[in-house]
C-alpha cells in the first residue's frame, strides 16, 4: 500500500491534507482514484489508514479510517558522521542508510575531504532530505531521519561527547571489530545513541584518530579488504543494526 507523509498540522481530525510534490505523484504516477486506501504518516511517527476523498490539482484530501499500530524504527537511534564524499555519493548514501534505520545523518568536513565549501555538495542539504524521505516511503519507516548540514571535524568531537557509544572503521586498525567491541559491552540495554562515524576518499588523518579516541571512541576494523567511504558506512550499520538492533529479524 503506498504511503505518504503528513505534517501534524495538515491532519484535521479525521481528514488529512496531501500537498506539494506527492499531489502531482498521486496524480499523473500513481494514477490513483477517489476510494483508493492508502498509509498516512504524521511525520511524529503515528500512522493511519485512510481513503481518498477527492483529488485537485494541488490538493488531495484523505479521510482517516483508523489509527494503525505500526511502527518500523529501531530500538537504537544510530547517528552517521559522514565524511563528505565528492561527485554525488552522499545521495546513495543517504538513501541506503536511511532503509537501514538510521536516525541521524550529519556530514563531517574532514582534513582529507576534497569537496571545496563553494561546491554544489553543501547546498545539496534540502535534496538529500527530499532523499532520505522518498526511501521512507519506499522502506516504510515510521520516522524520516533527518539529514544536517554539513559539520567541522571540532564540531563532531562536541557532538560524540554525547554519544553513548562512538565506532570508527579505520583501514590501520587490526585487532578490534564491531562485534567484540559489542561483546564487550556488558550492560547493552543503556545503548540508545551509537555514532559511526565513517571518513571520506583517503580516510582520517592519524591525529584525528587519536582526537576521537580522546572521546572513547572505538576504532575497529571492517576486514582485510579496503572499503569504500559508501561502502564503509552501510557495511558498519549493518553490522551495529545485527548485533544491536533490529537487522535480520526480531532482536
Amino acid at each position: 500500500m503506498n504511503k505518504f507523509f503528513v505534517p501534524q498540522e495538515d491532519i484535521n481530525f479525521n481528514i488529512a491534507y496531501i500537498r506539494g510534490e506527492d499531489v502531482k505523484h498521486i496524480r499523473k504516477v500513481l494514477r490513483l482514484k477517489c476510494g483508493d486506501k492508502i498509509n498516512i504518516n504524521n511525520c511524529n511517527g503515528k500512522e493511519f489508514l485512510g481513503a481518498i476523498e477527492k483529488i485537485d490539482k494541488d490538493e488531495v484530501v484523505v479521510n482517516i479510517i483508523e489509527e494503525l499500530t505500526l511502527y518500523n524504527e529501531s530500538n537504537i537511534k544510530i547517528y552517521l558522521f559522514q565524511g563528505l564524499p565528492k561527485s554525488g555519493k552522499m545521495d546513495l548514501i543517504v538513501q541506503k542508510a536511511v532503509e537501514l534505520g538510521v536516525y541521524e545523518i550529519t556530514p563531517v568536513v574532514t582534513s582529507r575531504v576534497v569537496v571545496k565549501n563553494d561546491s554544489g555538495e553543501f547546498k545539496k542539504v534540502d535534496r538529500w532530505n527530499k532523499i532520505a524521505k522518498e526511501a521512507c516511503k519506499q522502506c516504510k519507516r515510521s520516522i524520516i531521519p533527518k539529514v544536517n548540514v554539513p559539520i567541522s571535524f571540532k564540531e563532531l568531537l562536541s557532538e560524540g561527547e554525547c554519544m553513548d557509544l562512538i565506532v570508527v572503521p579505520y583501514e590501520n586498525e587490526s585487532n578490534a571489530g564491531v562485534k567484540k567491541i559489542v561483546n564487550s559491552i556488558e550492560d547493552k540495554s543503556n545503548l540508545e545513541k551509537i555514532a559511526i562515524v565513517i571518513g571520506p576518499e583517503g580516510g582520517f588523518e592519524e591525529q584525528e584518530i587519536d582526537e576521537l579516541k580522546n572521546i572513547n571512541s572505538h576504532i575497529v576494523t571492517l576486514g582485510p579488504r579496503i572499503l569504500r567511504t559508501e561502502t564503509a558506512g552501510f557495511v558498519c550499520i549493518s553490522l551495529i543494526m545485527y548485533e544491536l538492533g533490529d537487522l535480520g529479524g526480531l532482536y
